[in-house]
């Protein structure tokens, strides 16, 4: 893609969380965007109300005239993996002299010619992108954030700021389909480095060997910052987490809000309060603050910056709370998610019975991590499993959220549909509900909010 903005983007799977917030980075400046999702989400609801036109049926008659009048040169058509090779309006478009670009070439070529920090690693992506947009925010910095949440308070998945100085991007860096080895970062930063997506590496070693080529991106000066498990074999590295070059101590840690002692390389010390909970959540503030401040962010800034972050939703996300019956979103998706975030709600909520809604995301994950998820779920008290949101995937003999139903050492726990587990949650008076998946389990949200405030 030549540098500078189109005059015309249209964007197949609009709805996306990472393709919506490429979309509103064009909207916010001269060009015109449209595009197609399968289904009518909140989110696509939000990107039309800020000007954008969507449409949700796969039928090129759809496509907006002026993006297929304008030369081809003057319009990007820029697309998801998830769309399936068969798309009827990508053929339409290719045939038409288009030449449909993935997400990830669209975010390289954004951030290459600024001063990007990209965040990558199988978990806390999100949450790390969020919190140093955040950051970049409360220091009124020159910058642009794509994220791959809703960030609450400020209700958008892209923020930026026009200031003068350095002008920054800050993204997150996605190592499915490879996409991460098109970037070139100024501070790259791995939280984890964890077996998944397997369907594409095929082993973790191949995984591994994907996060060191992506370390190797690095532009001239360019610094890597890795979380301390897994800094091993990353040359060059600096280190973050209790023991790291970036350490901490915690001095409070309570539901709602957190408390530590932040230290820089040079022995700096900072008090850092900030309203998330948890020990992973602790560590996400960590990087945060450690890649702004190789980014030159000042440590006065740093110090206050926190304190009024506003969360991402379905990122321990409460819902409800009633006082004897509490309920919780997460978007927990991996066995090493569920397994913090139970473990998360056991440790706030010691006297109180966890229930658990699972959907399973991708039928591939279920099979590479069926053993897994059981061993993650044996940790609450009680388990509804939905079935399999497949996404992308076709259907693969023998495997089904039975197959992690099987593995469980459980005797609460059951196959349930959606309208059953919502009938017996009318019953629930007590305890702690978690909601977890990457699916589209989000959409239980609102009607479990509604059920449980009734009751």
């Amino acid at each position: 893609m030549s540098k500078g903005k189109p005059h015309n983007a249209y964007f197949i799977g609009i709805g996306g969380i990472g393709m919506s917030a490429l979309a509103r980075y064009l909207n916010s400046s001269d060009t015109r965007v449209a595009g197609y999702d399968r289904v009518s989400t909140s989110l696509t609801d939000e990107l039309e109300r800020e000007g954008i036109h969507v449409h949700f049926e796969d039928d090129p008659v759809l496509i907006p005239e002026y993006i297929l009048a304008a030369p081809v040169s003057e319009s990007l058509v820029v697309y998801t993996p998830a769309i399936p090779s068969d798309h009827r309006e990508i053929g339409f478009l290719r045939d038409k002299g288009f030449e449909p670009i993935k997400r990830s070439e669209l975010l390289a070529s954004i951030s290459l010619d600024k001063y990007s920090i990209c965040v990558a690693g199988t978990h806390g992506k999100t949450t790390v992108t969020s919190m140093v947009a955040h950051l970049l925010m409360e220091s009124e910095a020159n910058f642009s954030a794509f994220i791959g949440g809703i960030l609450k308070g400020y209700d958008s998945n892209y923020l930026n700021r026009q200031n003068e100085g350095l002008e920054m991007i800050v993204l997150e860096a996605d190592e499915f389909d490879r996409s991460f080895l098109r970037l070139q970062p100024d501070v790259a930063v791995i939280t984890s480095v964890e077996a998944d997506h397997l369907d594409i590496y095929g082993d973790q070693n191949s995984l591994i060997n994907s996060f060191k080529e992506f370390a190797d991106k690095l532009k001239a000066g360019g610094k890597l910052l890795v979380h301390q498990d897994f800094v091993t074999g990353f040359h060059g590295a600096i280190s973050y987490g209790t023991n790291g070059d970036y350490s901490y101590s915690m001095t409070s840690n309570e539901f709602g809000k957190s408390s530590f002692l932040f230290s820089t390389p040079s022995g700096e010390e900072i008090e850092i309060d900030i309203p998330v909970f948890g020990k992973h959540n602790v560590e996400n503030a960590v990087a945060s603050l450690a890649a702004c401040h190789l980014s030159g962010i000042e440590t006065e800034k740093l110090s206050v910056g926190l304190s009024n972050y506003p969360g991402v939703k379905r990122r321990f996300e409460k819902i409800y709370d009633s006082g004897e019956l509490i309920y919780i979103d997460d978007y927990a998706h991996h066995p090493t998610e569920l397994r913090e975030t139970i473990s998360a709600a056991k440790k706030q909520f010691p006297d109180k019975r966890i229930s658990v809604v699972f959907q399973p995301h991708l039928f591939t994950r279920t099979r590479d991590f069926a053993e897994g998820f059981a061993a993650s779920l044996n940790l609450a008290d009680e388990v509804f499993l939905l079935d399999i949101y497949p996404a992308r995937e076709e259907p693969i003999e023998g495997v089904d959220s039975n197959m992690i139903l099987e593995l469980m050492d459980h005797r609460n726990a059951e196959l349930v549909g959606v309208p059953q587990v919502l009938e017996i949650l009318r019953d629930k008076k007590e305890g702690v509900l978690l909601t977890l998946g990457a699916g589209d389990i989000d959409r239980l949200v609102e009607p479990i909010h509604q059920i449980l405030s009734k009751g």
